[in-house]
């Protein structure tokens, strides 16, 4: 038997690239010789530890997976939502100033890109529609009401995913980080229901075909190896997670503390038609796994999770943030590895019970 196991997305940026990006805008051409041996190198190092699914390691998404759509537009600010990690540090969004809104790039270019180099399945991740919601300004915008933005904002997600799908996706991952956040922000619960009423209204625009493609990555955020909601009960999130229409569910498991219980949560709520990737493989924890540990993980999910709903996957991507160096690349990928051989091993456990 087999079980699927999938990356996040994010890999640190090569080293080359991060100097760069210091120094120069993301969109400046003279950096496209930097990113395509950064994407070819990273694709490279990717397969080299057996995954069946990679990405592009986001190298081309400068500054983080969360702007890298409008990023560049002239109708932003940088003065937008804020969000605080326990470590200190803060990362902020971007503020819309007027409308319309439109996507500056969709994130079909970058599978366009990976597809190039690629000899393995390449998953794509995107943005949701309700962390972008949160660019809109609570005192509004003149001349273009809240409800024109989200009817532009819910058009140009189902571009991008579309876009995607038809371009030979393994998966449209979209990330939704912000959903145990939502709570931690809203503990009575209606930001995280708008978040997840606002992105069943993407979601419904696909077939019941395309959703089983089509995926949501949740964790408590992950950056320079601290969170900014791993506070927040799993329990308060996923019962809603799972009411949200996508085929497949992305979910950080690794650093929580009493796995077991969030592990009943997900068998009580999982739908019949979803599959869950369980995160086996601490991201924002330097100490590299044994294959064996991520056997265990995974047997110890398995005890829960029907063997036909179950997947491996990472909490969270390596470096979200491309000024992340907070873990290396060899780091990133030998612990790619471990989940990769660990899977293996759960795999022929479970076959031979």
């Amino acid at each position: 038997m087999t079980i699927p196991t999938e990356p996040i997305g994010s890999i640190p940026r090569s080293p080359r690239l991060v100097e760069a990006l210091k120094t120069a805008d993301g969109a400046d051409p003279k950096l496209e010789p930097l990113y395509e041996e950064a994407i070819r190198e990273t694709i490279a190092q990717f397969e080299a530890t057996g995954s069946p699914v990679i990405t592009d390691g986001e190298q081309r998404k400068y500054h983080n997976f969360w702007t890298y759509c409008v990023h560049g537009l002239p109708n932003i600010a940088p003065d937008g939502f804020k969000i605080p990690f326990k470590a200190g540090h803060t990362r902020r969004m971007h503020r819309l100033t007027s409308g319309p809104f439109r996507y500056k790039r969709y994130a079909d270019q970058y599978l366009d890109v990976a597809k190039r180099h690629a000899r393995v399945a390449v998953k794509q991740a995107v943005i949701s529609p309700s962390a972008l919601s949160l660019m809109y300004p609570a005192e509004g915008i003149p001349a273009y009401s809240r409800e024109a933005f989200i009817d532009d904002l819910l058009r140009e997600h189902e571009t991008e995913i579309r876009r995607c799908l038809q371009k030979g996706a393994h998966k449209v991952q979209i990330d939704f980080t912000e959903g145990r956040l939502a709570i931690k922000l809203d503990p009575t619960g209606n930001l995280l229901n708008s978040f997840i009423d606002l992105n069943n209204l993407a979601l419904a625009r696909f077939s019941a075909e395309d959703r089983q493609r089509i995926g949501v990555h949740t964790c408590p955020g992950g950056d320079r190896d601290s969170t900014h909601s791993a506070d927040v009960d799993y329990a308060e999130l996923l019962p809603s997670l799972f009411e949200l229409k996508a085929g497949n569910f992305y979910v950080a498991l690794a650093i929580e503390a009493d796995r077991p219980r969030v592990l009943k949560i997900i068998r009580d709520h999982l739908k019949p038609d979803q599959r869950v990737f369980v995160g086996v493989i601490a991201t924002i924890d330097p100490r590299i796994e044994t294959p064996e540990e991520v056997r265990d993980r995974i047997l110890e999910a398995a005890e829960y999770i029907p063997l036909a709903q179950l997947g491996t996957t990472d909490d969270c991507g390596f470096a979200p943030f491309c000024d992340d160096t907070s873990t290396t690349r060899e780091t990133a990928f030998a612990k790619i590895r471990a989940r990769v051989a660990g899977t293996a091993l759960a795999a022929q456990s479970l076959g031979a019970r």
